[in-house]
C-alpha cells in the first residue's frame, strides 16, 4: 500500500507539472510564435529559450504519468495500459518536434541574409509550432485521456466523477482538433477552448485526488449494483 501510495503522489504530481509548463512555456514563447518578424530583430531571446527548457519538462512529465501509472492500471487492461503509455511517448515526441521548431526561430535571429526569406522561413516554423499543438495537445492528448480514464473507471481506483471528466473530455478535445484542421472553427475559439478546458479540469481534478487521497484500496473497487461508492 505503501508504493502504490507514492505511485499516486508521483503521477499526480507529473501531472501538476505538465499543466503548469505548458502554460508558463506557451506565455513565453508568444514573442516568437506571434510576429513573423521576430527574426529580424535583435536583442535576448532568453525567454523562449526558457519556454523550450520548460517544453523539455513537459515532454519528461507527459511520459513520467504514464510510466509511473502503468504498473498499477495495467491490472484492470494491459493492452489498454500499453496502449496509454505509447501515447503519451508521442505526445512527448510531437511536443518535441514543436520545440525544435521554435527554438529555431532563436537561431535564425540575427543571421543576416535577405529579410524577406528569414521571414518566409520563420513562417513555416511557427506553422509547424502550430501543428505539432493541434496534434500533440490536441489530437494525441484526447485519445491519451479517454484510455485512462477508461482504465480508471472499470477498475474504480478513483471516484467515478473525476472519471467521467476524462471519458467526456477525451472524445470532446479529439472531436474538436479534428474540426480544427478541417477549418470547421479556429483552435482559438470558444469552441476550442471548451475541449482545451475539460481535459485541464481532468487532469487537475486526478492530480489532486492523487497527492491527497491516493488510489481506493482494493477493498474499495468494484461494489455491488445499487450500493452507492465511497467519496
Amino acid at each position: 500500500m505503501g508504493s502504490t501510495r507514492t505511485t499516486a503522489v508521483v503521477a499526480g504530481v507529473f501531472f501538476v507539472v505538465a499543466a503548469v509548463t505548458a502554460v508558463i512555456a506557451l506565455a513565453l514563447y508568444q514573442p516568437a510564435l506571434g510576429d513573423a518578424e521576430y527574426v529580424l530583430g535583435a536583442g535576448e531571446s532568453t525567454g523562449v529559450l526558457v519556454g523550450g527548457l520548460l517544453e523539455i519538462v513537459l515532454a519528461a512529465s507527459c511520459i513520467g504519468t504514464a510510466v509511473t501509472l502503468y504498473p498499477v492500471i495495467r491490472q484492470h487492461g494491459e493492452g489498454m495500459a500499453l496502449g496509454y503509455v505509447c501515447g503519451r511517448l508521442l505526445e512527448a515526441a510531437v511536443i518535441v518536434v514543436g520545440i525544435v521548431a521554435t527554438l529555431s526561430l532563436v537561431s535564425l535571429r540575427g543571421a543576416g541574409g535577405d529579410d524577406e526569406a528569414l521571414v518566409a522561413v520563420a513562417r513555416a516554423l511557427v506553422a509547424v509550432h502550430d501543428w505539432t499543438f493541434l496534434i500533440g495537445p490536441g489530437l494525441v492528448i484526447g485519445v491519451n485521456s479517454l484510455l485512462l480514464a477508461v482504465l480508471l473507471h472499470r477498475s474504480r481506483l478513483v471516484p467515478p466523477a473525476i472519471t467521467m471528466l476524462g471519458l467526456v473530455g477525451g472524445p470532446l478535445v479529439l472531436a474538436s482538433s479534428i474540426a480544427i484542421m478541417f477549418g470547421v472553427y479556429d483552435q482559438v475559439s470558444v469552441w476550442g477552448f471548451l475541449g482545451a478546458v475539460v481535459v485541464a479540469v481532468w487532469e487537475m481534478a486526478l492530480a489532486y485526488r492523487l497527492i491527497a487521497t491516493g488510489f481506493r484500496a482494493p477493498a474499495e473497487g468494484p461494489v455491488p449494483a445499487g450500493m452507492p461508492l465511497p467519496a
